[in-house]
């Protein structure tokens, strides 16, 4: 019933951009606290950003003026612009939906950074 599903992950080139959606069914992003999270090969899946339910935004200090998270009430979506993408920004990125002690994670969408 409830879904989360990642999409826009690609290779990209350093100092390229790229934009990451989420799309939640079953669930209202404005009622959720939805997150970006990232697991590159043989590491930790570590937070990257989240928008609270109230719209608070918040990004990791690795990330900070590079990614920029945003939500879509209307479409039911939540985004991460991602700008100045470096080699180690490489991973799989997942998106989760949180409320309570509900977590929804979804499959996940790669991100590769290579010249």
């Amino acid at each position: 019933q409830v879904q989360v599903v990642e999409s826009g992950g690609a290779l990209v080139q350093p100092g390229g951009s790229l934009r990451l959606s989420c799309a939640a069914s079953g669930i209202s992003v404005s009622l959720y606290n939805m997150g970006w999270y990232r697991q590159a090969p043989g590491k930790q899946r570590v937070f990257v950003a989240q928008v609270a339910s109230t719209g608070l935004t918040y990004t990791t200090e690795s990330v900070k003026g590079r990614f920029t998270i945003g939500r879509d009430i209307v479409k039911n979506m939540v985004y991460l612009q991602m700008s100045s993408l470096k080699p180690d920004d490489t991973a799989v990125y997942y998106c989760k939906a949180q409320r309570l002690s509900d977590d929804y994670w979804g499959q996940g969408t790669q991100v590769t950074v290579s010249s």
